[in-house]
């Protein structure tokens, strides 16, 4: 069964250093793309947490937030990290030395460096560290149920593509009833056309023949209708593969080559309701495809 793209899911820890909250939003990308958000006491993690993410998704934009709440008792506010202000007060003033600029260092100016301020520490004290296995469990635990959505939501575009490759075929059927009674709409159109210009002269049925032989090979669109219907018969088979398997680029491709068939199928019709049938197919196919855009 595939998976959407589209998925969320959040998962909760105590550990030593407080409560551990984690986020995972995940939306449709050609490729991964993990986005991060970690506390600063968190962020030497961040290539770990991201290859953990890879892991669960093949595909998509995920969107990863990772919060520390204290636990009761521990200062919750903010301090100032006085050494790294004041490197910042120093360096600014030489700077302004140096360069002959105007001004002075002031709280507005340190307020733009958000590195200096430090949460939930408090002071003199030692920061409990998130244990690593701890941090992983959470955020395995929000991935799973984001994957678990995107696997709720891919049933959901499962049924909607059946419907869609059912209506293709159907149309696919109409066109195959139709297509021999054009040529013989065609070889009576063209003995009546001779009839009038000839004046009366009897028509030749070899060279209409030929003519009619000449249609049929130009209108033909068997190989087209066969090589749609394999198409659709991939199509359905990587519908029902593995969820672990990433399908959505394979989809893709599936549906640029039924537009392939479709526009020459379409150019060989010369027939307004095979015309029609055609125009059916194609809008079926671009609904194929924005959905597609969605499949894992």
């Amino acid at each position: 069964m595939i998976r959407s793209m589209t998925g969320y899911g959040e998962a909760e820890r105590a550990t030593p250093a407080g409560t551990l909250q984690v986020e995972v939003r995940t939306v449709n990308h050609r490729h991964f793309n993990a986005n991060l958000r970690v506390p600063s006491s968190l962020s030497r993690w961040e290539a770990e947490i991201r290859e953990w993410l890879r892991g669960a998704f093949a595909r998509g934009h995920v969107n990863c937030s990772v919060r520390l709440e204290p636990p009761a008792g521990v200062p919750r506010g903010l301090r100032i990290d006085e050494d790294r202000a004041g490197a910042y007060v120093t360096l600014l003033r030489d700077y302004a030395a140096r360069s002959g600029l105007p001004g002075e260092v002031d709280v507005r100016t340190l307020a733009r460096f958000p590195d200096i301020f430090l949460r939930h520490e408090g002071a003199g004290e030692e920061a409990v560290e998130v244990p690593p296995e701890e941090l992983r469990a959470a955020v395995d635990e929000a991935a799973r149920r984001a994957v678990a959505m995107r696997e709720d939501e891919g049933r959901r575009l499962h049924a909607d593509l059946e419907g869609r490759l059912a209506a293709i075929e159907a149309a696919l059927a109409e066109i195959e009833r139709l297509a021999p009674g054009r040529l013989l709409a065609e070889r009576d159109r063209l003995r009546e056309a001779v009839r009038e210009l000839a004046g009366g002269v009897a028509v030749s049925e070899d060279r209409l023949a030929q003519e009619i032989a000449y249609l049929a090979e130009r209108w033909d669109v068997n190989e087209e209708l066969v090589r749609f219907r394999s198409h659709l018969e991939l199509f359905r088979e990587l519908l029902a593969a593995d969820a672990s398997e990433a399908v959505g680029k394979r989809l893709g491709f599936l549906v640029q080559e039924m537009h392939r068939e479709a526009n020459t199928t379409g150019s060989k019709a010369n027939h307004a309701a095979i015309a029609h049938r055609v125009v059916a197919v194609k809008e079926e196919v671009e609904r194929l495809r924005e959905q597609v855009e969605n499949v894992e």
